[in-house]
């Protein structure tokens, strides 16, 4: 091939790799999603090149890590190691980790203690940073991290007393809001809306993380109460009610929040993961035909109004329901979700109740094995859904009645790509990695991979085809074999390498006697792709 014909082919194998990151705007065709950048093959139903593929990692009451207080450092890296290998062998590509459960830290935060459900006593160092070998193991993994942040929560029991002596709690007693048997930060002080969003963006600045997620927890009644009657004598004047001041103090939250993070980390993800139902059609003809609780109402969270509002880089409303529930059934708040982030640029995640299926005391439905493999079947025909998280992470290990096992079979089989932020796609893409070496060895094809400039890259994308690579079967997930924690000199055998693959480009074992042919991406932390390596055929 000559220099010209083999620059003109580059040049339409990075314009396909780059229309893959490129958003695409309005409602899309089932060819591709308007808000998470995914492209798709041609196929029997949607193949993904980019899905989020995520689960959340519990760390309030000692849910998921560490499994109890009072275990050694050593011991609590062990078994985040293992979920990290449990992250992998589900097929998944990020983790959610809890890591401020209640006004506390799982680092040398420089404004709150040391969390008890590290060592079983607040404030007590841990021995290590839990949140630096967090964040460094995931991403040795090729995995993305989350830090998953409660914002008001201070304490699962109710006496201020118990607190750590140097918990902001105990020196600001009128920060405190008792309710139901735990203890709150007061979201309608200004002070303390500032202060919460310093100890949380002390994280984002110390530490390479990938996103910044809150889950469903702001206020967390909409009656008195919650005793706020005085901070709403100070700061509600002009507002109607009660709830509608408790309101605009959480969008205040949600909005500060956003332009914190872009200002100091604009690549970190920014998103919350809401209870699944804004309003039901009952109470406002722009609800979800549903009549379960609100969180508009119940927590004065307008998460609707967030998406709309272009707020959130992504929203991951829990629809905790099966398929035809009457109050909240999952078939109806998909489309109703997918509606309401159609052509906002926020991202559309769906939060995945894996720890009801095949659970005792549940409904019927929950004891059907596919019950939530059918939930991302029926997400595939809402171009806008962009991937899922579950909840949690023990019950994705567990996978009681083999539930977990029939979604990695029907729907991840095959590797993806993280998500790519719309406001991201136009940024520095990442060098071209080298393949200089395509060789059979007893059991695939050994393939050699070189970073090349400055930065190793966060990821490598590995294609295989049976011929050269045209324009657009870069684009085609069917190619895709491999997404691989990236290393300066690379080598990854590919135990299925005699042939081409099952895609547009050809068929599996159907490379002849010349081998494959592999391109290989490069991928940054954000998502963005290098254009392709020179296509090398395995000999």
């Amino acid at each position: 091939m000559s220099s010209s014909s083999r620059r003109a082919v580059l040049r339409g194998l990075a314009l396909a790799v780059a229309a893959t990151a490129v958003p695409l705007s309005g409602r899309a065709p089932a060819s591709a999603s308007a808000s998470s950048g995914i492209s798709y093959g041609t196929g029997a139903g949607r193949v993904p090149l980019r899905q989020m593929r995520g689960m959340w990692i519990a760390s309030v009451a000692n849910i998921n890590w560490p499994s109890r207080t009072g275990l050694s450092a050593g011991q609590q890296r062990a078994e985040y190691l293992g979920w990290l290998d449990l992250a992998r062998a589900r097929g998944l590509n990020a983790v959610f980790v809890q890591i401020r459960p209640t006004a506390d830290a799982f680092w040398p935060s420089r404004y709150e203690p040391w969390s008890q459900y590290l060592t079983g006593v607040q404030g007590r160092d841990p021995g290590y940073d839990p949140l630096a070998f967090l964040v460094a193991e995931t991403h040795r993994r090729g995995l993305a991290f989350h830090a998953w942040f409660n914002p008001y929560r201070v304490s699962m029991q109710a006496d201020p007393a118990l607190l750590h002596p140097d918990h902001p709690g105990r020196r600001h007693p009128d920060w405190i809001v008792p309710y139901g048997g735990k203890l709150y930060y007061n979201p309608g002080m200004p002070e303390v809306r500032a202060f919460v969003q310093d100890a949380m963006m002390d994280a984002v600045t110390r530490y390479d993380i990938d996103g910044l997620h809150f889950d469903d927890y702001f206020y967390p009644v909409n009656t008195t109460a919650f005793d706020d009657a005085e901070a709403y004598a100070r700061y509600g004047a002009g507002f109607p009610d009660l709830a509608a001041w408790r309101r605009e103090n959480v969008d205040l939250l949600v909005r500060e929040m956003q332009r914190r993070v872009r200002r100091v980390k604009p690549e970190v993800a920014w998103g919350i993961s809401p209870s699944g139902i804004w309003r039901n059609r009952a109470t406002d003809p722009l609800g979800s035909e549903t009549s379960g609780g609100q969180s508009y109402d119940n927590l004065h969270a307008d998460t609707r109004g967030w998406v709309k509002k272009g707020w959130l880089d992504y929203i991951a409303p829990q629809l905790y329901w099966y398929i035809g529930q009457s109050n909240a059934d999952y078939a109806k708040l998909v489309p109703w979700w997918s509606d309401v982030a159609a052509g906002t640029g926020t991202q559309l995640w769906i939060g995945q109740a894996a720890y009801k299926a095949g659970a005792a005391g549940q409904p019927a439905e929950w004891s059907r094995p596919d019950e939530l493999s059918r939930h991302l079947t029926l997400n595939e025909g809402h171009p806008e859904v962009g991937g899922d998280i579950w909840y949690n992470s023990g019950d994705v290990r567990d996978d009681r009645i083999g539930s977990i096992s029939a979604v990695v079979t029907g729907h991840y089989t095959r590797p993806a790509l993280s998500p790519l932020l719309p406001r991201l796609a136009s940024g520095r893409a990442p060098g071209r990695p080298l393949v200089p070496l395509a060789r059979r060895v007893p059991g695939g094809v050994e393939l050699r991979i070189l970073a090349t400039g400055r930065h190793v890259p966060f990821q490598y994308a590995v294609f295989r085809l049976d011929r050269p690579a045209g324009p657009g079967d870069l684009a085609d997930a069917r190619n895709l074999i491999a997404v691989l924690p990236a290393a300066r000199d690379l080598r990854w055998t590919d135990p299925a390498g005699t042939g081409g693959t099952a895609g547009t480009a050809g068929t599996a074992g159907a490379g002849g006697a010349g081998g494959a042919y592999y391109h290989v991406v490069a991928v940054d932390r954000a998502g963005r792709l290098s254009p392709p390596s020179i296509g090398r055929r395995a000999r």
